[in-house]
């Protein structure tokens, strides 16, 4: 088990019994994920949240005067509504409030990282914008299904995740649309550097190549925005960042942003170059451990429709947790306490990162649809995607050709009961979903059956019209043949 990062904080005697329970909920949520012998029953997933839920009610009351503590109850109940939150995207109950739960704690990380790191595209912030909007309507659609205690502590993350939100978007405020477009581009380059540094082998052709464009977007710019011959170094640039992140100054102006961002992609290329992939041997275990999370979640996003039980997750979320608090100040520490070098704080903070993107890109990914349902589910992507290349392609010279698809659609839709797809005498979640695309396939068929048809019949009007032709072609001939003869005898 992976468990929770340590808080060391007295226990209150009267929370002992609820810190034993929630341990049990967690052992029994946990055995849940873990048995892929059979699927999550969603009642097995509803039990344990309002058990869960009853725990809290029963710790607010004990807290009434000390409503900020946070001791090792409060670790454990994390990881309870962690669990929970993920088991929630595992039923297909992914629009209901315990679903949110997950993917806004791992929205906080990532904007807490994207602060430290003092680099963020537009686009990053316009997706969690987006998310977000979603979130907050998630959780207005739950009053009356859902425990007030734990739609305030999804309002509280989300207000938070909001607040940082807003800061980093007025960093970028001054941007016009062309800086905008280079400062994404930038961004983009700063990134690809930075994942050179993590490759089994150095890639010097595309660290030169990134070098390249680099180039290209400085001449690009005129010269009062082009980093000066007296550039600071890379330890002063991201010093000053970090400053100019923190504090509540006004928004740079666009042209200093591009600039800035610039002179220090060159300074990276340098670095990443000197260091030539190779990690500080006192953070090497660390670099391997987060560089394997992230291989791993890697693989997890080419599979994920097929091998993906959500909760499977949870485990990655934990020792990414473990890692990311264990720093002091933000700085990665070795064991006898001395802060990594730029290069290996930013290699680490990267992996580190980039492990909480692929788990947020996973949860958003999720579909709405239970995991009994996920195979008709995922089939039918598969049809779909394969109609509509079809028809992209030009559709078929044959309705035979459609023969494959239509008999596996209908196999699809004889499996329904009372128009339901059943498990035993369930009805699990995601009916509408898995239904609506069924029936997204059929229509596709059918246009590709119409247009195949209209074709053929086509076709068959020019064939008869070129008979026809040809008939009176003869018919001439044979005319022409008959008063030539009639000539003759005339003669």
């Amino acid at each position: 088990m992976t468990d929770s990062p340590a808080v060391r904080i007295p226990l209150d005697p009267h929370e002992q019994p609820i810190l034993d329970r929630l341990l049990s909920i967690r052992t029994e949520l946990e055995l849940l994920k873990q048995d892929k012998s059979t699927y999550v029953k969603s009642q097995d997933v509803i039990n344990l949240y309002n058990q869960v839920v009853d725990q809290v009610e029963l710790l607010n009351g004990i807290r009434t005067q000390k409503r900020h503590e946070q001791n090792r109850v409060d670790t454990v109940l994390d990881d309870c509504f962690q669990l929970i939150s993920l088991a929630y995207l595992t039923i297909g109950k992914n629009n209901e409030a315990p679903a949110v739960y997950s993917a806004v704690s791992t929205i906080k990380r990532l904007l807490e990282h994207l602060r430290e790191a003092a680099f963020f595209s537009p686009k990053d912030l316009e997706s969690i914008s987006s998310r977000l909007q979603n979130y907050r309507e998630a959780v207005e659609r739950g009053r009356e299904t859902h425990s007030p205690h734990l739609l305030l502590l999804v309002e509280a993350r989300i207000d938070i995740c909001q607040d940082i939100l807003s800061e980093l978007q007025d960093k970028l405020s001054q941007l016009d649309e062309e800086q905008g477009a280079k400062y994404e581009k930038l961004v983009s380059i700063l990134r690809s550097l930075a994942g050179c540094s993590t490759k089994s082998k150095f890639p010097a052709a595309e660290v030169d190549d990134l070098y390249k464009q680099l180039k290209e977007i400085e001449a690009s710019l005129d010269k009062d925005s082009r980093p000066t011959a007296k550039s600071p170094s890379i330890d002063e640039l991201a010093q000053s960042l970090q400053i100019q992140m923190r504090t509540q100054s006004p928004a740079p102006s666009g042209q200093r942003l591009v600039k800035d961002l610039l002179t220090r992609c060159f300074l990276w290329v340098e670095l990443v170059k000197q260091k030539q992939g190779q990690i500080n041997e006192n953070f090497r275990d660390t670099y391997e451990k987060l560089r394997d999370i992230r291989n791993q979640l890697e693989r997890l996003t080419l599979t994920q429709a097929w091998s993906l039980r959500e909760t499977d997750l949870y485990s990655f979320q934990r020792q990414l947790d473990r890692v990311d608090e264990s720093r002091v100040d933000g700085n990665f520490l070795d064991a006898e306490g001395r802060p990594a070098d730029l290069h290996a704080q930013r290699t680490l903070l990267y992996l580190l990162r980039k492990s909480y993107a692929l788990i947020y890109h996973l949860i958003i990914s999720s579909a709405a649809v239970s995991e009994p349902l996920l195979p008709i589910y995922n089939q039918l992507t598969t049809l779909r995607r394969c109609l509509v290349e079809v028809k992209k392609s030009g559709g078929v010279s044959s309705p035979r050709e459609l023969y494959p698809y239509s008999m596996k659609l209908n196999s699809i839709d004889n499996m329904r009961i009372d128009g339901k797809f059943m498990v035993g005498d369930e009805i699990p979640d995601g009916q509408a979903n898995v239904i609506e695309l069924l029936e997204e396939c059929f229509e596709l068929a059918y246009e590709l059956r119409v247009q195949a048809e209209d074709e053929s019949e086509e076709e068959r009007k020019d064939e008869k019209e070129e008979g026809e032709d040809e008939k009176e072609d003869d018919t001439e001939d044979k005319s022409d043949d008959e008063d030539g003869s009639l000539a003759m005898k005339a003669k």
